[in-house]
């Protein structure tokens, strides 16, 4: 169908117009943090105090081995040193992916505040302890949803996947504890990049990026031109 018999009358027209002009403080390399994970904590505590709707919220971009991309929103639940986490069923899409390349992306949209981070790197399994301390977290709702969806497998309708929901809470029930379900775990993205953009007036924004040297494990930090 042609793109001038879709839509409302200058719908197109409107989306050019769209733009905020970024009215932020600047971002130099002398404002940032001796290490990424200090400034990450940083950033994160200030999306925190002002509020940002779920400012763990990161788009996480994986590749098959075909090289196609993927992209979906999921929550980070851990960051230090090491890198930043998640968890997810392992038989997902991206678990997938990333058995596949051992490489993702991940990046976390703070639009209110005119920034965002991006995480690069490869990615590593979570320690089991880890993961079961994560998971004894979480609501018992939650659990019993990892348990009942096969994620990423196509499903004839919803009511397959309220059965399922149903047949696993009759299982458990009467069981204080969920047990933690052996497909499921968490991902770590071991960065060798992590780029901090600072959305400027005129377009010309702030992108400063620390990027670890494989050699000797090293940290540099350099700017990027908007």
């Amino acid at each position: 169908m042609d793109s001038t018999t879709t839509g409302s009358p200058g719908a197109e027209q409107g989306l050019a117009a769209m733009r905020v002009d970024y009215e932020t403080a600047g971002l130099d390399v002398a404002d940032l943090a001796a290490t990424w994970h200090e400034q990450f904590a940083a950033w994160f505590a200030e999306a925190v105090a002002a509020e940002v709707v779920e400012p763990n919220a990161m788009v996480l971009a994986t590749a098959g081995t075909d090289g196609r991309p993927s992209s979906r929103t999921v929550l980070c639940k851990g960051f230090d040193a090491r890198g930043i986490a998640f968890f997810t069923n392992y038989t997902s899409a991206k678990s997938h992916d990333i058995r596949s390349t051992r490489y993702a992306s991940a990046t976390f949209p703070w639009y209110a505040q005119h920034r965002q981070v991006t995480v690069r790197g490869t990615v590593e399994m979570v320690d089991p302890s880890e993961t079961l301390a994560y998971w004894s977290s979480r609501p018992r709702g939650a659990q019993l949803g990892a348990w009942a969806s096969a994620q990423s497998v196509v499903v004839r309708d919803r009511r397959v996947l309220d059965d399922a929901l149903a047949t696993i809470t009759h299982r458990f029930e009467g069981q204080d504890e969920v047990p933690l379900p052996g497909h499921w775990g968490g991902w770590r993205i071991v960065p060798d990049s992590v780029e901090f953009w600072q959305g400027r007036s005129d377009r010309m924004h702030d992108r400063l990026r620390f990027e670890r040297d494989d050699l000797d494990r090293t940290w540099t930090v350099k700017r990027l031109a908007p």
